[in-house]
């Protein structure tokens, strides 16, 4: 069954006056900087990103570490790209709070801030251009829920504790579970920085530790990947729920080793991006968040046409 949440919702909106900026719309020059680039869905969110500003007559470059554990350099490229004095800057934290002074640094010298996948916990970007995980997360935990006969104990792993799209796919599945699914437990929360290999490890250990385990959630592409190679290591048969996509899930799902994953909208994240950016530097208003919204999607949608253009390989 095909479930939607507001794909395509309109781009963008607080009030912007005073960022008109100086240089005329094609001399625009806009950073984004992203969480990392190991992961296919930061590519889907850069092709995205640039074919908006190609048709805007932007600038833009697209950078991130090389894991999504680096915040010290994830910074470094802000700070970089702030002494560049850029009309307007995309900003994915990997730390909701890390990156604040300097955020508040753009903000001081009227450079518009637009968040995108992972807001910071400041009011200072104008808006934040991402799914709305607690949602997606919460649709994950039912659909686990289903799979396992709403009784019994599941797990979770996650990519990080610090960044808002951890935070919040954590805390949306495990209320989701409380509040609907009062016979399930949730026996582990783990964190593997979105590194596969990390990831296997720990699912490997939460299978040894709950032998009872009926399923996990893995709530990013590598934390899912991750869980999928533990699962297969552990010679385990669990009911594995997945978050982004990837040639490596979509195949899994297809196989039938993974029940369902819930996918973003990484290419409309990435334009929304840079039409939100074009939008302030216009003076016009903007929405403090856009939903770019979300599918799950399992063997029997993968290859659905409207679930098969918002997925990455």
């Amino acid at each position: 069954m095909l479930n939607r949440r507001h794909l395509g919702a309109a781009v963008c909106a607080a009030a912007l006056i005073g960022f008109a900026g100086s240089a005329s719309a094609d001399q625009w020059y806009i950073p984004l900087i992203s969480k990392g680039f190991q992961h296919q869905f930061w590519q889907a969110v850069k092709l995205g990103a640039e074919q908006e500003a190609k048709k805007l007559d932007v600038k833009i470059t697209f950078e991130g570490p090389e894991t999504e554990a680096m915040v010290d350099k994830q910074i470094d490229m802000l700070s970089a790209d702030l002494a560049k004095h850029p009309n307007a800057i995309g900003f994915a934290a990997l730390d909701s709070k890390a990156a604040i002074p300097l955020l508040k640094k753009a903000q001081d010298e009227k450079i518009p801030v637009i968040a995108f996948d992972s807001g910071v916990d400041s009011d200072i970007p104008l808006t934040t251009c991402a799914t709305d995980n607690l949602a997606a997360a919460g649709e994950a935990a039912d659909k686990l829920a289903a799979l396992i006969g709403d009784s019994g104990e599941v797990a979770v792993v996650v990519h990080d504790q610090t960044s808002r799209t951890g935070i919040d796919r954590r805390d949306g599945f495990v209320k989701r579970i409380k509040d609907k699914h009062p016979n399930i437990k949730i026996v582990d929360i783990q964190y593997g920085g979105g590194d596969h290999l990390k990831s296997a490890e720990i699912a490997k250990a939460i299978i040894a530790a709950h032998p009872d385990l009926k399923g996990i959630f893995g709530a990013n592409e590598g934390s899912a990947e991750g869980v999928l190679i533990g699962v297969k290591e552990a010679k385990k048969k669990l009911v594995v729920i997945g978050y982004d996509s990837g040639q490596d899930q979509i195949d899994a799902i297809k196989s039938g080793e993974e029940a369902g994953a819930i996918t973003q909208n990484p290419i409309g994240i990435g334009a929304c991006v840079v039409a939100s950016a074009v939008k302030a530097l216009k003076g016009e208003k903007l929405p403090k968040t856009v939903d770019t919204g979300f599918y799950y999607y399992d063997k029997t949608n993968v290859d659905d046409p409207k679930v098969a253009a918002v997925l990455y390989k």
